[in-house]
């Protein structure tokens, strides 16, 4: 979390650098700028801290993916996200108790060996907000955001060599306890658009929460299905940095 709050304070400061280089430019000087609208293109990534019943199955967990965002001359956003979501941490420990003896697995071969298991999963959205000029800058502002869509997640049991027999194929079924459902997030946080369109960005704090239900008929370590309702949150850092395609070019971005 520390590295993430230093990289905050680092574009933080670049962002009123730049401001700052503006308005010695611009001094003296009572034309608006224009209003730059068009497509933004974006890599995001997120750090993620769980709650609820997130936080009975995984830890923390890290998301990365794009999205595509237009913006409009009045500064609304509407777009679509794709979110890959990974984490090694995995709390539900016993879920391999019926298969797991002595400190490993049986292969097929009669020895025992270790198993590796992840959390995957992936988030789809669509995205809709607005940038607002609280800051006073030509070029940054506060973005906040609203997503909704789909979310999945699952326990990924990972044999590398394809020998333990309890979780080959269909199998692995009774043992990755998927789930799935609707997924809101809301987002605040800095937007900047550099006027050059070489360095810009967004950093603010995200929160997700996962309306989701279990959807395997059986678990074999409890001999039960699992189609329990589930209440996934997720919370924490979330960045990006943009690629916008604007439709006019001009030295600046004015934020009504």
């Amino acid at each position: 979390m520390k590295r993430f709050l230093s990289v905050f304070v680092f574009l933080f400061s670049l962002a009123l650098s730049a401001r700052a280089q503006q308005d010695d430019a611009l001094f003296g000087d009572t034309e608006k700028p224009k209003v730059k609208q068009g497509f933004v293109i974006t890599m995001n990534g997120n750090f993620d801290l769980p709650a609820g019943d997130m936080a009975d199955r995984f830890g923390t967990s890290y998301r990365v993916g794009p999205s595509v965002w237009y913006k409009t001359a009045d500064n609304w956003i509407f777009g679509v996200k794709f979110d890959f979501i990974n984490g090694s941490i995995i709390r539900e420990d016993s879920f391999l108790i019926n298969i797991f003896k002595d400190g490993g697995v049986l292969n097929q071969s009669g020895s025992r060996t270790g198993l590796n298991v992840y959390e995957r999963g992936y988030a789809a959205c669509l995205q809709g907000g607005k940038i607002f000029n609280v800051f006073g800058s030509t070029a940054g502002g506060l973005l906040v955001l609203t997503s909704a869509g789909f979310i999945q997640h699952k326990i990924r049991v990972y044999d590398s060599d394809e020998t333990v027999t309890p979780i080959l194929g269909d199998y692995r079924k009774g043992y990755d306890r998927l789930a799935n459902g609707i997924l809101l997030e809301q987002f605040v946080g800095y937007n900047y658009f550099s006027p050059n369109n070489l360095f810009s960005f967004y950093l603010g704090f995200n929160f997700s929460a996962g309306f989701t239900q279990g959807r395997r008929d059986f678990l074999f370590d409890v001999k039960r299905p699992d189609t329990d309702n589930r209440m996934d949150i997720l919370y924490g850092i979330r960045a990006g940095l943009h690629i916008p395609i604007f439709k006019r070019k001009s030295e600046e971005i004015y934020f009504k």
